[in-house]
């Protein structure tokens, strides 16, 4: 959207803009004798040393590297830090906001720009649940303009979202999904911009939570636009291509005033020091050089085995979508070559029941009859499936 059309105090709700924020003990120190917080200062009470002298408990304090019982960094400095290492194109970390996952980011967008009861989003289906569950939760309104689906395109209708949210004062925030899930499928940047560009008041979202797999020549991140732009904010995630979805740390990115409202309104300490301590040490550069290595060899299972060999299975008809994320999105068909949710959920639900395989049936999803969503996983685990799938079809 043009910089002169986007005026955040109409985006944000009135109480959020009002809000005083709960100040935290570690906004203030977070070093010398803290006294200041109601901690414990004997630290973890499991790793103390505790003796008993002449019947009185003794408690010998431990050094612990972490120090568990100091509430951690409420803005995670040193993190966002090294994320502004991961997206170079990333001015400060004052664009930075970070969350218990990509579903605490979500929440609190919507919670600090819609109004219950009266405002809306708009999603593009077939999408991530969560918007719509998020927007359900509380109270907010949903507004869906289906993507182009024909042969697999998985592309914005770019005239009928633009329609949807200049035309409809309640919509505040137009989710996109980039690359898509289920849609494995990068959204092209003209329409990404043309969307921005459209004089739409409210907050653009990108979700990038699988950029890390899209190849060089298709695209990039969207994070680069943000300075352009101040109502765009995107989404990313240490679950995906840095392996670390049980550390729960969502990435947001946009301009110093969106990320400013977002903390007001997080809970205080949210991010654990346990998660930073790990995200730290992936967001080395040690650890990103991992990260891209791991990325190319799933880049590598997903276009030389696992697509051409599920093509060759029979009742698979097509591999939809652009193939820009760690999963394939597996198109069943019947003789007559018509897409069956009949042979997929059979596939499905035999892999899963009986022969300890699951995979993710799509089949319900706007665009996706028939379909099957397949991660793609080590190059045993891809034989694997290859070899289960064909057992399942071959027992027609």
């Amino acid at each position: 959207m043009p910089v002169s059309s986007f005026d955040i105090t109409r985006v944000i709700r009135p109480n959020i803009l009002r809000l005083e924020p709960y100040r935290c003990a570690r906004d203030d120190f977070s070093e010398g004798v803290l006294l200041d917080a109601n901690e414990n200062s004997y630290g973890p009470a499991y790793k103390s040393n505790i003796s008993c002298d002449n019947g009185q408990i003794r408690v010998e304090p431990q050094a612990d590297r972490l120090q568990l019982h100091r509430y951690p960094d409420p803005k995670g400095y040193e993190v966002k830090q090294r994320i502004l290492k991961l997206r170079p194109s990333v001015g400060s970390v004052d664009n930075v906001f970070l969350g218990v996952g990509s579903d605490e980011i979500i929440d609190l967008i919507v919670r600090i720009t819609c109004q219950p009861g009266r405002d809306s989003i708009l999603i593009t289906p077939p999408t991530y649940g969560m918007y719509k569950v998020v927007a359900s939760i509380n109270d907010v309104g949903i507004v869906k303009v289906p993507l182009i689906v024909e042969d697999g395109a998985f592309q914005l209708d770019v005239d009928a979202v633009i329609a949807a949210a200049t035309g409809d004062s309640a919509v505040k925030v137009i989710w996109l999904c980039s690359p898509g899930n289920p849609t494995g499928t990068i959204l092209r940047e003209a329409d990404v911009r043309r969307v921005l560009d459209s004089g739409f008041g409210g907050v653009v979202v990108v979700d990038e939570a699988y950029v890390d797999f899209v190849r060089a020549e298709r695209g990039g991140s969207y994070a680069r636009l943000v300075a352009e732009y101040p109502g765009l904010f995107v989404m990313q995630t240490m679950s995906k291509s840095f392996g670390l979805a049980g550390i729960r740390l969502g990435v947001g990115i946009g301009g110093r005033e969106m990320v400013s409202y977002l903390n007001r309104a997080k809970a205080p300490y949210s991010v654990s020091s346990l998660t930073l301590d790990v995200a730290k040490d992936a967001l080395s550069d040690e650890g990103i050089q991992k990260m891209r290595n791991i990325v190319t060899s799933l880049q590598a299972q997903r276009d030389g085995f696992l697509i051409p060999k599920l093509l060759q299975l029979p009742s698979v008809g097509a591999i939809l979508g652009g193939n820009d994320a760690n999963f394939v999105l597996c198109r069943f068909v019947d003789s007559n070559g018509n897409a069956s949710n009949e042979i997929a959920l059979r596939v499905y639900t035999e892999m899963a029941q009986n022969r300890g395989l699951v995979v993710r049936y799509r089949g319900s999803d706007y665009g996706c009859e028939g379909c099957l969503r397949l991660t793609v996983g080590t190059a045993d685990e891809n034989k694997l499936v290859i070899e289960t799938m064909r057992s399942v079809l071959s027992e027609d």
